[in-house]
C-alpha cells in the first residue's frame, strides 16, 4: 500500500481554521499536530479504528494520574509522558476519522469521557502525591480539585445538551459572548493571565514535574504541596466564575 503524501494528508486532516480554533490546545499548535500528522500516516496503514485509538487514549490519560502516585521524580516524569501520549492520541483519533470519514457518536462520547477522566485522574494523583499516600488535607485538596474540574467540564458540555434539548443549533465561538461588558473584560483578563490552564492535565503534569525537581533539591514535598493547594484554589475560583459566565452569556439565549 502506497503511503499518502504528507501535504495531501494535511489538507484533509488539518482543514483551514482547525489549528486556529479556540478548541485547539496550544500544545497542538506548537508541536503535537506536526507529530500527529506523521503518526496518523502510519496508523492509516493499520486496521486500528478511530474508536480503538480513542480507547487507548482514555487509558493513557488515566495512567497519567496513576503515575503521580509513584514517589520521586520518576513518577512525575512518567505522568508527563502518559499525558503527552494522551494528547498525541487525542489528535490522531480525529485525524484518522477525518481521513477515513469514520465518524460516530460513540467516538465523540469516548473522546469527552477521556477528557473528563484524564484531568480528574491527574488532580487525584496530585493529591495522593502531596499527601505521601496518607489521608491528610492534601489528599482532600486533590479530590476537591478533581470534583471541581469535572464541574468545569460538565458545565460547558451541558450548554450543548441544553441547546440540543431546546431545539437550538450547537453553540459556536461566535455565540459564546458575555452579555455584560464587565464579564467580558474579566474573561479577557483571565485568559491573558493564563492561570486557568493549570487545571488542565497537560499543563498540570508539567507543573508537577517542575515541583518534583524542586522537591528533589529540597529533600521534601514542599513544592508539590504548595502546587496542590494553589491548583485546588484556582479550580474552585474558576467553578463559580465559569458557571456565571455561561448563564450571563448568549450561549443559552
Amino acid at each position: 500500500m502506497t503511503k499518502v503524501q504528507l501535504e495531501e494528508l494535511r489538507e484533509v486532516i488539518h482543514p483551514a481554521g482547525k489549528l486556529d480554533s479556540r478548541a485547539e490546545h496550544w500544545a497542538g499548535r506548537l508541536y503535537m499536530r506536526a507529530l500527529s500528522l506523521r503518526v496518523t500516516r502510519l496508523m492509516l496503514g493499520t486496521r486500528f479504528s478511530p474508536n480503538q485509538i480513542t480507547t487507548v487514549m482514555v487509558f493513557a490519560g488515566v495512567l497519567s494520574g496513576v503515575a503521580l502516585a509513584l514517589p520521586g521524580l520518576g513518577g512525575a516524569a512518567l505522568s508527563v509522558v502518559f499525558m503527552q501520549l494522551y494528547l498525541l492520541l487525542d489528535c490522531v483519533d480525529g485525524e484518522v476519522a477525518r481521513w477515513r470519514k469514520q465518524f460516530s457518536p460513540l467516538g465523540v462520547y469516548l473522546d469527552r469521557l477521556g477528557a473528563y477522566l484524564a484531568d480528574a485522574a491527574v488532580m487525584v494523583g496530585m493529591g495522593i502525591r502531596a499527601s505521601e499516600l496518607g489521608l491528610d488535607p492534601y489528599l482532600v485538596a486533590g479530590l476537591a480539585a478533581a470534583i471541581g474540574v469535572l464541574l468545569l467540564k460538565s458545565s460547558s458540555d451541558l450548554v450543548h445538551v441544553a441547546r440540543s434539548d431546546s431545539g437550538m443549533e450547537k453553540a459556536t465561538d461566535q455565540s459564546v459572548v458575555p452579555r455584560s461588558s464587565g464579564l467580558a473584560r474579566v474573561r479577557r483578563l483571565t485568559s491573558a493571565v493564563g492561570l486557568h490552564r493549570l487545571v488542565n492535565g497537560i499543563e498540570c503534569t508539567i507543573l508537577l514535574l517542575v515541583t518534583a525537581i524542586v522537591d528533589l533539591a529540597l529533600g521534601d514535598l514542599t513544592a508539590t504541596k504548595i502546587a496542590t493547594v494553589a491548583v485546588t484554589a484556582i479550580v474552585w475560583l474558576l467553578v463559580p466564575a465559569h458557571i456565571v459566565s455561561i448563564v450571563a452569556s448568549s450561549r443559552l439565549k
